[in-house]
């Protein structure tokens, strides 16, 4: 899963970096932030079916074969946008996230460069903003990781177990 999340990810964001910085009146400060926010969105809807099928393999513990039965049922029941269960909250997460990211990134990158005199990033200069601000954004936006993992195994058991009970259990005026 991580294959898909990344190629969409970088190479979204890589051609948005492009494209930003190739308008007139530009503002650089700003195209991480906007190119990773942008980028960070297109994969998490793109990738999102396979996320809630990952979580749900995780949380269920189950076959590939009863993962599908299980999913199957969910879209003929619920219809396609159902795999898409917890976006909003993913979505919450991850454009923040990336938008934290590579804005720290790039003042870290900016700021060491400086600091050490160096014209171009070194290895040590980019794996050190990249962890800094990896750590920073994930501290901040991990309650919302806690809460799409929780809508993607609780909400989706909910739905299951309502319609399960309003098919079987006898309605009010019914024997």
């Amino acid at each position: 899963m991580a294959v898909p999340v990344t190629t969409i990810y970088f190479t979204c964001y890589n051609q948005l970096c492009r494209a930003l910085k190739n308008r007139p009146g530009k503002n650089d400060e700003h195209i991480p932030v906007i190119a990773g926010s942008l980028s960070r969105f297109s994969s998490a809807t793109v990738v999102s079916p396979l996320e809630l099928v990952r979580t749900q393999m995780q949380y269920r513990r189950s076959s590939y074969k009863q993962l599908y039965l299980h999913t199957s049922t969910k879209v003929a029941t619920d219809g396609w946008f159902s795999l898409w269960q917890g976006w909003t909250s993913t979505v919450l997460r991850d454009v923040p996230f990336s938008a934290m990211y590579w804005c720290n990134c790039e003042r870290f990158k900016k700021m060491m460069c400086k600091e050490v005199g160096a014209n171009e990033y070194t290895f040590f200069v980019s794996f050190t903003s990249g962890a800094a601000s990896g750590s920073i954004a994930a501290v901040v936006t991990q309650p919302f990781d806690v809460v799409k993992t929780h809508w993607q195994t609780q909400l989706w058991e909910n739905e299951t177990l309502k319609k399960f009970h309003r098919g079987t259990v006898n309605q009010p005026g019914q024997l």
